[in-house]
């Protein structure tokens, strides 16, 4: 796995109690397996809602990336780019924040965006 974001949740004592019961069994060879295996079986039954929203939003679905060269040939067409992304954004490190505000009109990220902290705070109020 490439690209790995870190999460954390609190649960009761008697939910992780369960949890490490499973591990000790050999169901799962950790807890981290185990939330693993939750969140795939979760993000299976709801697959369909997933595929639609997906679709009705013009999204993309996996990891896109845009680099200056991208930013300036939109630029140079006078396009803006309304960004709604299901997983990984990167806005690589060679965007300079004001070609960011001239070529992104929104962003939407439902996942990880990864760029620098000044192309961040440019676009902040297009974030949603």
């Amino acid at each position: 796995m490439a690209d790995i974001e870190k999460v954390s949740i609190n649960l009761s004592v008697v939910d992780l109690g369960q949890i490490d019961l499973l591990v000790d069994q050999g169901f799962y060879s950790s807890r981290t397996d185990f939330f693993r295996a939750a969140v795939r079986t979760q993000l299976g039954n709801h697959d369909e809602a997933i595929k639609q929203a997906v679709v009705r939003t013009s999204s993309v679905l996996g990891v896109i990336s845009f680099d200056r060269e991208d930013l300036q040939r939109m630029q140079h067409n006078n396009e803006q780019a309304r960004i709604v992304v299901v997983g990984l954004l990167i806005l690589n490190n060679d965007i300079s924040p004001e070609l960011a505000q001239a070529t992104i009109k929104s962003i939407k990220v439902y996942g990880a965006l990864r760029a620098s902290p000044a192309v961040k705070a440019a676009l902040a109020d297009r974030m949603s």
